[in-house]
């Protein structure tokens, strides 16, 4: 008798022990928050006023990163990508006389940008205790706080505009169940991102469109989340 009562009191705790990772079903949520870097395509914009050619660069940037998923089946999710404001320095290189000669770049800007992004995911191993996934999708990216540094603003340079962006996004990414809720995730994106850029001030006497600035970043991921 006293085997049998054991069993019988052991038993839900086996079954616990036995139970698997929270599956990817209709319905559940998975929530994630992580550090992020975006790693911008390096030669963004190449601009010449006549005189000097400057090549543009986007420096990375890192934040935190969330995200949501919502399974609406087994294999089928939408995914959102939100974060806090990513910061970026902007560097020009000067391929004749000028600032940053002999290819060492300067800093011209800093600009702050927030990277929303829609995806729909399909997850290759709704069961399992590794669960990949990819996804497609689009992006708009607005810019803000973007600001010449003082050197320029001095020679008349006194601002420089950057567009909204829309593009599409692809991603690749897993998550390891550590438990039936709480999980690890790394998620890489890349986000196509192209922004018309807009110098303006005393030194142009208004304002001049220079080009596309095509930042095309690789974003990387780690975060950790929770299932529910």
């Amino acid at each position: 008798m006293k085997i049998w009562k054991l069993l019988l009191l052991a038993s839900p705790l086996l079954v616990l022990a036995e139970s698997p990772a929270l599956a990817s079903e209709p319905g559940t949520w998975t929530l994630r928050a992580g550090v992020g870097v975006v790693e911008p395509k390096s030669n963004n914009l190449v601009f010449s006023d006549g005189v000097d050619t400057l090549q543009i660069d986007v420096d990375s940037g890192t934040s935190m990163t969330l995200s949501a998923t919502y399974m609406f089946s087994r294999n089928w999710a939408f995914d959102i990508l939100a974060s806090w404001p990513f910061s970026h320095d902007i560097n020009a290189t000067a391929v004749g006389a000028g600032p940053g000669i002999d290819g060492v770049p300067v800093k011209i800007a800093e600009t702050t940008h927030l990277p929303p992004t829609f995806s729909v995911q399909y997850h290759f191993l709704p069961d399992g205790t590794f669960q990949p996934y990819a996804g497609i999708g689009l992006n708009w990216t607005t810019f803000f706080d973007t600001n010449v540094v003082s050197e320029l603003v001095a020679e008349g340079v006194e601002d420089l505009e950057l567009d909204d962006s829309f593009g599409f996004a692809g991603q690749l990414g897993a998550d390891w169940m550590l438990n039936e809720k709480w999980l690890l995730n790394v998620d890489v994106r890349w986000i196509n991102i192209e922004a018309d850029a807009t110098l303006s001030g005393t030194a142009f006497g208004g304002s001049v469109d220079i080009g596309t600035v095509k930042v095309d970043p690789w974003v990387y991921a780690l975060n950790i989340g929770y299932r529910f």
